[in-house]
């Protein structure tokens, strides 16, 4: 069976940078080498209302929720979890790979030009004008907070 260097992936950038995208296809070619993964698209582990008092974005939920898939994927024998996510500092980085149990984190930052990014974030929201104009001004937001 052929050998993962890393037990963890994480995909990080601001919104519409193909984070997503980007670990599907990585789990599909590790399916295709051969190696037992998993991918978790972070979005959805956060995905509840309201947010709480002092976490507009659901981290600690998503941590939780992390940390209880990571766990099961594990047991059911994945050698490498691919998560997209995004992580604003170190403490969160650190946090992500204690929730995902890793002991080799590959920590991957995509990034692509606002021009890039509005195509996909339109189509995306292409029926909500207010979520479009939101990403759109949270994208170059979010990559300076990531440079």
């Amino acid at each position: 069976m052929p050998h993962a260097t890393f037990d963890t992936v994480l995909i990080n950038g601001s919104v519409g940078t193909g984070k997503t995208t980007t670990a599907e296809r990585l789990g599909g070619e590790l399916e295709r080498c051969g190696i037992p993964g998993a991918v978790i698209d972070a979005d959805w582990l956060r995905r509840s209302w309201p947010a709480p008092p002092g976490d507009p974005f659901r981290t600690d939920l998503s941590l939780e929720n992390m940390h209880a898939i990571a766990s099961n994927f594990r047991r059911a024998g994945a050698r490498v979890v691919v998560v997209a996510t995004v992580v604003e500092s170190l403490d969160e980085l650190q946090r992500s790979a204690a929730a995902l149990a890793s002991r080799r984190l590959l920590h991957v930052r995509l990034t692509a030009t606002s021009d890039a990014v509005l195509p996909r974030l339109t189509r995306r929201h292409d029926d909500d004008e207010a979520a479009l104009q939101w990403h759109t001004q949270r994208h170059p937001e979010l990559a300076r907070t990531l440079d």
